[in-house]
């Protein structure tokens, strides 16, 4: 069975290279938000009290834009090239989005940090490019009659908590940013999606080119829909974070069930008579 037959293989990962290829071809225009993110994966890590010795960086999309030492790492499905208990650090900007087994991959992860390590991962959300989306599959409808998907579905923030505790991680958490980047059209914003890489790598995807004329289409559909007073649109991108560590007895731990010292129905007595 070949990766168009395979309803798990959800991406293809032949295209995502040829795309990362042409977006660093184009130069550096498509970092800025790559960047903008590994400033806040920064932020989140000066606020944990702890040095990081050895540094694993998924997709090495965070260590070039925040001068910290470690280790690129590609992530090509199905392995990580990482060892066991290798890492403190395990981190990861922004390309997780474009992994086929995500529970796989952070079981892995999880695998490479020694006690007490760290995994801190960013990730697009399922709201990413939404006003992008819902424009194309309008024009396309309005003047072909049908849609194909031209957007690549990403996860949900109330997934990838339960994703973490799957892959064996301690105290894990996951929570969401949402950033608008504003554009003077809406082609500027698909040259730089274009730049970044992040174009249709879905592996059922249509192999036909958009047509002009529905291309054209979606920039009025969105335009209408979504500029603001200054002519201006805007594009959002949701940003999820996940946070895990890898076991150890030093970690705060839930207490058991059973092990309260004070009785609930007391207690909603003693509420009740001071509402009284």
């Amino acid at each position: 069975m070949n990766d168009a037959q395979n309803p798990m293989i959800l991406f293809d990962a032949g295209q995502r290279l040829r795309a990362a290829a042409r977006g660093r071809a184009m130069g550096t225009d498509g970092d800025f938000l790559r960047a903008e993110v590994a400033a806040r994966l920064e932020d989140r890590l000066l606020d944990i009290n702890r040095r990081f010795e050895a540094v694993a960086d998924l997709g090495g999309n965070f260590l070039p834009h925040v001068g910290m030492p470690g280790q690129p790492v590609a992530v090509q499905e199905p392995a990580l090239a990482l060892d066991a208990g290798s890492c403190d650090l395990v981190i990861s900007n922004l390309c997780l989005h474009w992994v086929n087994d995500l529970p796989g991959i952070l079981v892995q992860a999880n695998q490479a940090l020694r006690p007490d390590g760290l995994f801190l991962g960013a990730l697009f959300g399922g709201e990413t490019l939404h006003e992008l989306r819902h424009c194309l599959l309008a024009a396309e409808a309005d003047i072909t009659g049908g849609a194909a998907q031209r957007i690549s579905p990403f996860a949900d923030v109330r997934d990838l908590g339960s994703l973490l505790q799957r892959a064996g991680f301690a105290l894990p958490v996951a929570d969401m940013d949402t950033i608008t980047v504003s554009y003077e059209h809406p082609l500027k914003l698909m040259q730089d999606l274009r730049a970044m890489g992040e174009t249709n790598a879905l592996t059922d995807r249509s192999r036909n080119f958009l047509r002009r004329d529905v291309l054209m289409r979606a920039c009025e559909i969105y335009m209408e829909r979504h500029a603001g007073p200054d002519g201006r649109v805007g594009a959002t991108f949701q940003v999820l974070y996940m946070t895990g560590w890898h076991p150890h007895e030093s970690q705060q731990k839930p207490a058991k069930r059973g092990s309260g010292q004070v009785n609930l129905a007391d207690a909603l007595k003693a509420a009740v008579g001071k509402d009284q």
